[in-house]
């Protein structure tokens, strides 16, 4: 028997017992052997950066978030506040806990890290490839990864929806409880060729 592991109940050595005593002697079992290691994620470092690659893609945590001119709070002005919580951004370079980002329309600044999420988004770009165009015509999802598909809604240039399946040249999205699948050069928020979920 493992060492510090507590002796097998007697039910579990003797078949004649009841069924609820044999059970509660399990689950005692289970609650007095000693918990695995727990495994810290392997993306986070002491000084705040992480393995992950860079560039990659995360969002808004929120639906207020400041981008800094520079890596501190108290030191470098405030550049732009986003108010748009889900808002994909570019983590191109990584300090300490601070990230420097890029948003769809080019902009860069840098966030804290506590402001981003992993959660994988997406903007839906305009005909002319902008992210900042969102007077052009609404762009077609489909049922099936396939253009002469059948139409499962329309997504206005500007809209963010949330990736659920990237593979090849389309992307799975949803959006308020909708979901499509859209050519992926028609997003700003996956890089060409890139798995995302799945």
């Amino acid at each position: 028997m493992p060492q510090g592991l507590p002796a097998a109940p007697e039910c579990v050595k003797t078949l004649p017992m009841r069924m609820s005593s044999c059970l509660a002697a399990a689950a005692a079992l289970l609650l007095l052997a000693p918990a695995p290691p727990a495994i810290a994620a392997p993306e986070d470092k002491a000084d705040g950066t992480t393995t992950l690659p860079v560039p990659r893609f995360v969002s808004l945590k929120s639906g207020k978030a400041m981008l800094r001119a520079g890596p501190d709070d108290q030191r470098f002005p405030i550049l732009w506040e986003y108010r748009r919580k889900g808002l994909p951004m570019e983590i191109v370079r990584e300090y300490g806990l601070w990230r420097e980002v890029r948003d769809p329309t080019g902009t860069r600044g840098w966030m804290n890290k506590s402001l981003l999420s992993g959660v994988r988004t997406a903007l839906v770009l305009a005909e002319s490839g902008q992210a900042d165009d969102s007077g052009g015509a609404p762009r077609l999802l489909y049922t099936a990864p396939n253009p002469r598909g059948r139409i499962a809604w329309r997504a206005a240039p500007g809209a963010v929806v949330t990736i659920i399946l990237c593979e090849d040249v389309w992307c799975r999205v949803s959006n308020a409880g909708r979901s499509g699948f859209i050519p992926r050069a028609q997003l700003w928020g996956t890089y060409p060729g890139e798995a995302v979920g799945g």
